[in-house]
C-alpha cells in the first residue's frame, strides 16, 4: 500500500532542494532589503520569490492541502493550523545571514496532519546539509542518521540561543538576563547562529546540546521541531511542558532528555 506522507515528504525533498538552488544564485547578486516590524525584521524580494515556488509547487501536486508561509502571513494571510493537511513553511530561515552572506541560511518546512508533525525537512543551503525527519522512522542529515548527545549535565552543555534587538526595553532586558544566568552556571559556552532551524538541527545532530529561544513563531520551529525529537531530543515551553506548534511561543530545546 503506497504511504501518502512519505510521497509528501519525497516531493517536498525536491522542492526544497530546488529553492536552496534559488537562494544560492541570489547570493551571487545585489540583495534588495526591505524592513517589516522593525529595523532588524528584515525580508528581500528572494524570501517571497522562495516561498512562492515551494506553495505553487506543492498546491499543483496537492491542491486540498492548507498553508501556512512566513512571507504570505506577513502579507496578511491568516496562521490557523487545522486538522488538515497542513505545510508550515519558513523560505529563508536567517534572512539576516543572508542579506550579510552569513553562512547559516536555511529553507524549513514542516508538515501536519490533524495538527501533528508527520514530517520535517531543513536544507541548510550554503552547507548544502539536508536535514529530514518522519515520524517514527528518525531524523537524518544527507541521509546518514543522526542523534542528539545525550547530554544531560548543563555544565558540560553548550547552549545555543539568538541574541537581537528588541523594541520592548523589558524583554531586551530578559534576553540579557537569560544569557548571564546561563553562562554562570557555568556552561561551555553560547553560540548564536542566526537560524532557529539550523539550531534545531545542530541540537539534532550533537553539535550542540541545548537551544532556547524566547518568542518564535510556527514556521521558523515547525520542520526542525521534528528532527529533534526524532532524533532524541525534546521540545517543552517555559513552564516543562510538550510543545504544539503555536504563532508565537516562548521555547525551551534540550536534547538526550
Amino acid at each position: 500500500m503506497s504511504d501518502p506522507w512519505q510521497e509528501c515528504m519525497d516531493h517536498c525533498v525536491e522542492v526544497t532542494k530546488r529553492a536552496g538552488e534559488m537562494i544560492r544564485e541570489a547570493l551571487q547578486k545585489n540583495i534588495a532589503v526591505m524592513q517589516k516590524s522593525s529595523p532588524v525584521d528584515l525580508v528581500t524580494e528572494t524570501d517571497q520569490k522562495v516561498e512562492q515556488l515551494i506553495i505553487s509547487s506543492i498546491k499543483e501536486k496537492y491542491p486540498t492541502h492548507s498553508f501556512i508561509g512566513e512571507e504570505s502571513v506577513a502579507a496578511g494571510a491568516p496562521s490557523v493550523l487545522t486538522d488538515n493537511p497542513t505545510w508550515i513553511i519558513d523560505p529563508i530561515d536567517g534572512t539576516t545571514n543572508f542579506v550579510h552572506r552569513f553562512p547559516f541560511v536555511s529553507v524549513s518546512i514542516g508538515f501536519t496532519v490533524k495538527k501533528e508533525i508527520e514530517f520535517g525537512i531543513v536544507y541548510s543551503c550554503i552547507e548544502d546539509k539536508m536535514y529530514t525527519a518522519r515520524k517514527g522512522k528518525g531524523a537524518f542529515c544527507n541521509g546518514v542518521p543522526i542523534r542528539v548527545s545525550g547530554q544531560e549535565d548543563i555544565s558540560q552543555s553548550l547552549v545555543l540561543t539568538e541574541i537581537n534587538f528588541k523594541n520592548n526595553p523589558e524583554q531586551f532586558n530578559t534576553m540579557l538576563a537569560n544569557v548571564n544566568t546561563i553562562l554562570t552556571i557555568p556552561v561551555h559556552g553560547i553560540r548564536s547562529p542566526g537560524s532557529a532551524a539550523i539550531n534545531m538541527c545542530l541540537v539534532a545532530c550533537g553539535s550542540a546540546d541545548a537551544y532556547y529561544h524566547m518568542g518564535i513563531h510556527c514556521w521558523d520551529m515547525a520542520g526542525g521541531a521534528a528532527v529533534v525529537t526524532e532524533a532524541g531530543g525534546v521540545i517543552v515551553d517555559i513552564s516543562g511542558e510538550s510543545l504544539r506548534q503555536r504563532k508565537n511561543t516562548s521555547v525551551t530545546l534540550f536534547k538526550g532528555c
